[in-house]
């Protein structure tokens, strides 16, 4: 399919070099140029404004970091692709954020589904993120080759835009919490003299093991960093987090613990690495 990637960090620079691997005819477009330009190397076409990008866009991707990004380039854009592109809102943007791209997207005539992206640059740049989608089921039929380029699977959360940002913002207040309650556990065995790496192996296999606790507590050993998921995204998304529990009626202590923890980290200039250095704020 012919697929414009609009946002080209992290996330939108895996995906993009996913969707050409499995064949797809890509373009894409960052604000900052040089962030898109090795796409060329790869393939791509790279666009120099929204509205050029999406002019033969079967599908548009906005793999952007917030709902001001969204909002900005979907205006640049609205109005150049084909009349029949499917717009997939990839970008965590929260439900309130999410409300506001419906609306602009109903304004201006776009045909939009979502597809939250749930892991981290590794999956994305490997085709193996699992894919939160929502919207119309025939909408999302035809999204499906964009899909499984980029995702092992495709959760389909239901047939409403704002049902896969509600999924996400549950999956990654998991993602917060375990991530952080791995660093307080590898510095609580420190503290009290032990080797860190030995409560790795009391968890490993039993029922409360889990395969993110030894990515993440491995990085936190040897205190190497490099980002698959900023620090400052992640703090990003947990205020997104908060406001949805808050006015779903949710209790947020916990979220307002972790919102200090990774503040903590984020202070002490950890706030572009990895989330696994929140375990330096214990």
């Amino acid at each position: 399919m012919r697929v414009t990637v609009l946002g080209t960090g992290a996330m939108g620079a895996g995906v993009a070099g996913s969707l050409l691997r499995e064949g797809h005819e890509v373009t894409v477009w960052n604000r900052s140029a040089d962030r898109a330009a090795p796409l060329a190397d790869r393939g791509a076409t790279v666009a120099t404004s929204p509205a050029d990008a999406v002019e033969r866009a079967e599908v548009v991707l906005l793999t952007l970091f917030d709902t001001d990004a969204v909002v900005d380039v979907l205006e640049r854009a609205a109005g150049a692709a084909p009349s029949d592109s499917v717009w997939v809102q990839a970008s965590t943007i929260g439900v309130d954020g999410t409300a506001t791209v419906v609306q602009l997207a109903e304004q201006h005539g776009i045909t939009l589904v979502e597809a939250m992206m749930l892991g981290t640059k590794a999956p994305a740049e490997q085709g193996k993120l699992t894919m939160l989608a929502a919207g119309p089921g025939e909408l999302l039929d035809r999204v499906t080759p964009v899909l499984d380029a980029v995702g092992a699977k495709t959760v389909r959360a239901g047939d409403h835009v704002g049902d896969g940002t509600a999924l996400k913002l549950a999956a990654n207040a998991w993602i917060a919490s375990i991530t952080a309650a791995t660093g307080q556990s590898l510095a609580i065995a420190a503290a009290l003299g032990l080797d860190p790496d030995l409560f790795l192996q009391a968890i490993e296999g039993s029922a409360s093991d889990s395969a993110y606790a030894h990515t993440k507590g491995a990085a936190m050993i040897a205190r190497t960093f490099p980002a698959q998921f900023a620090l400052d995204g992640l703090r990003k998304d947990i205020g997104l987090i908060t406001d949805a529990a808050r006015t779903a009626g949710v209790s947020t202590t916990l979220l307002e613990a972790l919102d200090r923890v990774y503040a903590d980290a984020s202070a002490a200039g950890h706030g572009a690495d990895d989330i696994a250095a929140v375990g330096t704020a214990f």
